[in-house]
Order: structure tokens, then C-alpha cells, then sequence
């Protein structure tokens, strides 16, 4: 399924949060399918696992006003074991890939929330591409591997840059550069 292409510019605020709706459960996964099956052919068909059935999604949705328009973004959060947690499967959209702090915003959400509800480690595996984002936002690298026969970098987020978030339904908002 290839998901439309956006108007980009058409929003300037973007609200980033726990999925709390259907509709946001199938979009996120449907851009995850867009990213890494289609875009990056990483996975063939989807890249759903077993993870998924008890990781949070989390997503960045494109605000007219007050309503959501577009699901722009996502990323999922799970607990491995008490205390460790991990991110995976952080996606933009391509149209809004450049437009705002999107993916920071997301990371953001995500590590901050894990830290609210009992987090001291989380990790996560980046693509190589993204690791500059990544240490930019205090996180470091552990090791370099390949994985899905890409390279990644294994990487531990600071997490006294992270300040608990205790309202992750509400998340965060993000502005594109226009408007900031």
C-alpha cells in the first residue's frame, strides 16, 4: 500500500504523542510499510513482528487548528525487561523529512516517556544515516553492526536530556522551520 503523497507546507504544527486511535495504529504502521518496504526495501510485504504486540506506537500528526490531518510520522517503544527500553521503527514521511524537528520531536517523546514510567537504559538500533541525528540529541554509540543487511549502530540515549514525560497521550509539539 503506498500512501499518498502530501501538501508538506499545508500545516506548521504537528502534535507528537502516544497513538490513541485505530486510525492512528493503521497509518502508522501503513508509513512504516511506505518507509522500510517500499522506500528502503529492508522488508518485503511488511515489516510487522512480534514486538509489535505489545510496543507503543507513537506519532506525529499534522494539525489543521485543532484536528488532526495527516499522520506524518511514528515511531514504537517497548520494554525488554524492567527498566530497559528500546525505540524502533522511526519514520517520517518523506515530504516532511525536511520541513521540522519531526524525528526529534518523536525520539524526544519516546525516550521521554520511558523515563516517566521507570526507564535507566534505552537503546536503540539506528541506521548509520541517522546516527548524526542521534548524537546531536545526546545519544551514543555502543557498536556498529549490520542488520537486514544495512549498517547500524547500536546507540544509548543520555537520559538526564531527557526529562520524564508523565503525559505522553498529549505529547509534544512540533513546528516546520516556516513557522518557527
Amino acid at each position: 500500500m503506498m500512501l499518498e503523497t502530501f501538501a508538506p507546507y499545508r500545516s506548521s504544527e504537528f502534535q507528537v504523542k502516544f497513538a490513541t486511535s485505530a486510525w492512528e495504529r493503521s497509518q502508522a504502521h501503513a508509513l512504516r510499510r511506505a518507509v522500510f518496504c517500499e522506500e528502503q526495501q529492508i522488508f518485503e510485504g511488511d515489516d510487522r513482528d512480534a514486538i509489535d504486540d505489545h510496543a507503543i506506537p507513537i506519532v506525529a500528526l499534522s494539525m489543521l487548528g485543532i484536528a488532526a490531518d495527516q499522520l506524518v510520522g511514528t515511531v514504537r517503544i517497548h520494554q525488554a525487561e524492567p527498566g530497559l527500553w528500546w525505540g524502533s521503527r522511526l519514520a517520517v514521511h518523506r515530504d516532511f523529512r525536511k520541513i521540522g524537528a519531526l524525528g526529534a520531536t518523536l525520539i524526544k517523546l519516546a525516550v521521554s516517556s520511558a523515563n516517566a514510567i521507570g526507564c535507566h537504559t534505552f537503546l536503540a538500533n539506528v541506521q548509520v544515516q541517522n546516527g548524526l541525528l542521534f548524537r546531536r540529541l545526546h545519544w551514543d554509540v555502543i557498536e556498529e553492526f549490520e542488520v537486514y543487511g544495512k549498517p547500524h549502530l547500536r546507540m544509548k540515549a543520555d537520559l538526564a536530556y531527557y526529562p520524564p514525560c508523565a503525559t505522553p497521550e498529549a505529547g509534544f509539539t512540533a513546528l516546520s522551520r516556516k513557522a518557527a
